[in-house]
């Protein structure tokens, strides 16, 4: 039986993560609202806007729903500065605090510093994409780095949590939409 895996309808990269889903073997479902996290197996908050997302999720209700969920989250780029417990400089910034990192909006720099180049995850050389990417400046105990930049951690795994620094959705590889799909 296929898995049934959220993407957060929201605001960003939501048609890109749907189509590598369904590629990946799951069955792609769009949520738009409170009642689409009742029936998923795990969920995808896309990169886009951070605060714009996070005020939407707060405006609606979803964020507490959000963080009752017992099943595997997964944050790209904006999305994983949703689930980071601190966001650097931003301390009134609307997020989840779901993983015990600590993380830095636009580290990378302006959209016209953004780049592609090669991480090595779960083992694996893959494509990485960062735009007006975040950078993780701390990560607790109890988080697994998955993939690094450089001296720079861009995956990171905390339990039933995963985050990239990096947009996978927008290239080919499927690796991190499967291995996301085996936490599932």
């Amino acid at each position: 039986m296929k898995k049934k895996i959220g993407v957060l309808d929201i605001q960003g990269s939501v048609e890109e993560h749907f189509a590598a889903l369904e590629k990946a073997g799951a069955e792609a479902v769009l949520v738009k609202n409170k009642e689409g996290l009742k029936l998923i197996d795990g969920l995808i908050i896309p990169g886009g806007e951070s605060t714009t997302i996070g005020k939407l999720l707060k405006e609606s209700g979803m964020d507490k729903e959000i963080m009752k969920l017992r099943v595997p989250i997964y944050g790209s780029c904006a999305g994983a500065i949703l689930l980071a417990k601190k966001i650097s400089g931003r301390e009134k910034a609307p997020n989840l605090g779901l993983m015990d990192i600590e993380i830095e909006r636009n580290a990378y720099g302006r959209q016209t510093e953004s780049f592609e180049t090669e991480v090595v995850f779960d083992g694996k050389k893959i494509p990485a994409i960062f735009i007006r990417a975040p950078k993780i400046k701390k990560i607790g105990k109890d988080v697994k780095v998955l993939a690094m930049d450089g001296k720079d951690i861009v995956a990171v795994r905390e339990g039933r949590f995963l985050a990239t620094m990096f947009h996978p959705e927008l290239t080919e590889d499927l690796s991190v939409h499967r291995y996301f799909l085996k936490m599932c």
